[in-house]
């Protein structure tokens, strides 16, 4: 099968990279093919008829929009969608957790790639009895991360995506503040 790869419009180039890798390690340039742009280069490719399927990653106000350019060709036969769009992903401790392999993997899950994962940690919910240690415990692992280029070694926290995104967290740690 053959692979359009489009990625996000803020990522072209680790696209470009990724593909160049693909390719240097035997896929045939015909099977895998670069396809950067913005939403109209999304738009144009999920109408085409000769797409067979599309995979998605990214928000759920574009997979439905992707979900009905699908629908909207009355002749066209239905195509897989595979849409991921992130969630609340959350994990449950109770008291027979080992704490420190916990803290080791809630920090891991929330905060690698800056968060910007389908699969990102955004709840953690912990038994009454455990939460006060398990709490310092992570707070003492956060305050150890280094943000920074992620070219870096000891970065563990590079920037997020763009300026939107960026604001969005803002946004909600300023809710969040007022709230208390």
């Amino acid at each position: 099968n053959s692979v359009i790869a489009k990625p996000a419009p803020q990522t072209p180039r680790i696209a470009a990279a990724a593909v160049r890798l693909a390719h240097q390690a035997g896929i045939p340039a015909e099977a895998l093919i670069l396809a950067p742009g913005g939403p109209e280069v999304g738009a144009a490719l999920t109408s085409d008829p000769r797409i067979a399927g599309v995979a998605f990653t990214g928000s759920t106000a574009t997979a439905k929009r992707i979900a009905r350019a699908l629908l909207e060709e009355d002749n066209r036969p239905l195509i897989p969608l595979i849409a991921e769009t992130g969630g609340q992903n959350c994990m449950v401790v109770d008291s027979s957790a080992l704490l420190e392999q916990v803290v080791g993997d809630a920090v891991a899950s929330a905060f690698e790639a800056a968060g910007q994962r389908c699969s990102a940690l955004r709840v953690l919910c912990v038994q009454h009895e455990v939460a006060d240690k398990a709490l310092d415990m992570l707070k003492g692992a956060m305050a150890e991360l280094s943000m920074g280029n992620p070219l870096h070694l000891e970065t563990d926290i590079g920037p997020v995506i763009d300026a939107r995104a960026r604001d969005g967290i803002e946004a909600h740690i300023a809710k969040l503040q007022a709230a208390g």
